[in-house]
């Protein structure tokens, strides 16, 4: 072999070992396409009232075969966890609050109503689907309890200043009554069960605030 030769090897085998990476590369993106394709399409049965969809329903939705379903996720309770997790990680923005705690009591009661309002229409569903989760999964009873747990601390810092106001043994009972109109189930009632308009929703949730909070 000619000196010649060595470098044009090197050369082929450098552009072999590029070719290699670019189909990892192509088939990984490709299995994370699937993979949130599949997330996804759980998340919208989910919305359409199928709090359990099946792998085949999933499949059926997703366009991904369930073959590979069934490589992306051990099982079907691991596949709603996941799609769980994904709808909460994504829809815990929505619960920001401009300013909490700051500012006129009526300009603080609007944004929290409508800011709770807009997030139960986002994640409504998926709240009905964990809550089936819950009763066998202690992982989602666990992560419930942590988005419970930031909902309270929410009303805690918007109404401060009302709750502080209250006398000590009224303080506690308006607290947790706040806490209870804003958690998801209450929020189902008012959307989904007696079908109100947002709109009535809020008007609702601002009048029985203010009567709990003693704001006129």
């Amino acid at each position: 072999m000619t000196d010649s030769a060595a470098p044009v090897a090197a050369t082929e085998s450098e552009a072999s070992d590029e070719e290699d990476q670019a189909a990892l590369d192509g088939r990984a993106a490709r299995r994370a396409r699937n993979r949130t394709a599949v997330l996804d399409a759980a998340i919208a049965l989910f919305a359409e009232g199928n709090l359990q969809p099946s792998a085949g329903d999933i499949a059926a939705r997703s366009g991904v075969s369930h073959r590979s379903i069934n490589r992306y996720f051990p099982d079907n309770r691991a596949l709603l966890r996941a799609a769980v997790d994904r709808q909460i990680e994504t829809g815990l923005p929505l619960y920001r609050l401009h300013a909490i705690g700051q500012g006129p009591f009526e300009a603080r009661l609007d944004e929290f109503i409508r800011v709770r309002l807009e997030a139960y229409d986002v994640l409504g569903a998926t709240a009905r689907a964990s809550s089936v989760m819950a009763d066998t999964s202690r992982i989602v009873r666990n992560e419930l309890a942590a988005v419970r747990d930031l909902l309270t601390g929410q009303v805690d810092r918007q109404f401060g200043p009302e709750l502080a106001a209250l006398p000590d043994d009224r303080r506690e009972a308006a607290r947790m009554a706040v806490d209870v109109l804003f958690q998801f189930e209450s929020l189902d009632f008012y959307r989904r069960l007696r079908g109100l308009s947002q709109a009535r929703a809020h008007e609702l949730l601002a009048r029985a605030v203010r009567d709990l909070l003693s704001v006129p």
